[in-house]
């Protein structure tokens, strides 16, 4: 009996501290994660509900170099990111951007009653297809990937897309469709790691969306406080 307690023990003493030494350090990972996410997130929220001016370009501001800050100092390698394998997918990933947009433009010849869509001019198409790639980093390589080492990576494309959809409220519309359109896209990035595509079919979805449902309902593709101010 003593020759086994002798074996035993020191393999329980290891285990045992070792064990809480990897809880804590998950447990730590997985608040800094979450940290992070509220941080970026809030700061998105103040600048869409707060009105045009010094404040919002300073929380505009300030939540872009928290974007550039938190991707610099994390955990994930720019592959891990998406920012490594343009090609990656890219032919599956387009061919979905293709379908939904001609759903979309299906789904919007009956509304026609309801008033015209809102065409961006060319001028400004390129520089919403900017801003596509630029919430595509924001909704994956920020806030997926986090989820992604919280919950797994199946949870974290209906987190991630949970929190797209808010930042969308209060149109009605734009929230519902950011809801699926997440879902979409944080899956074919769980499946490619490829945001460069993704940017293409989210601002070809997203000017397809403006041009093919009423602007009514729409107000300019605007939400938070935009969304309230606009009449059309």
């Amino acid at each position: 009996m003593s020759g086994k307690s002798e074996l035993f023990s020191p393999l329980q003493s290891t285990s045992g501290a070792r064990e809480p030494g990897r809880l804590r350090g998950g447990w730590f990972k997985h608040r800094r994660s979450l940290l992070e996410i509220v941080l970026v997130f809030g700061l998105i929220l103040v600048a869409v509900w707060t009105p045009q001016g010094r404040l919002n370009s300073l929380v505009s501001i300030v939540a872009a170099a928290c974007v550039v800050g938190l991707s610099i100092a994390g955990e994930w390698t720019p592959s891990q990111l998406g920012l490594t394998r343009p090609l990656a997918g890219a032919g599956h990933i387009l061919l979905v951007g293709v379908l939904l947009s001609v759903t979309i433009m299906l789904i919007g010849i009956p509304l026609r009653f309801a008033g015209a869509g809102y065409g961006l001019p060319w001028s400004r198409s390129w520089q919403y297809a900017i801003w596509s790639l630029s919430q595509e980093f924001i909704l994956q390589s920020i806030f997926f990937v986090r989820f992604e080492s919280m919950l797994g990576s199946r949870r974290a494309v209906i987190a991630a897309a949970a929190l797209f959809a808010v930042a969308h409220l209060p149109s009605p519309v734009l929230t519902l469709v950011a809801l699926a359109g997440g879902i979409v896209f944080a899956e074919l990035f769980r499946r490619w790691r490829n945001l460069f595509p993704l940017g293409i079919i989210h601002a070809a979805l997203g000017l397809t969306i403006a041009a093919s449902l009423p602007d009514r309902w729409l107000h300019h593709m605007r939400v938070g406080i935009g969304y309230l101010k606009i009449h059309p």
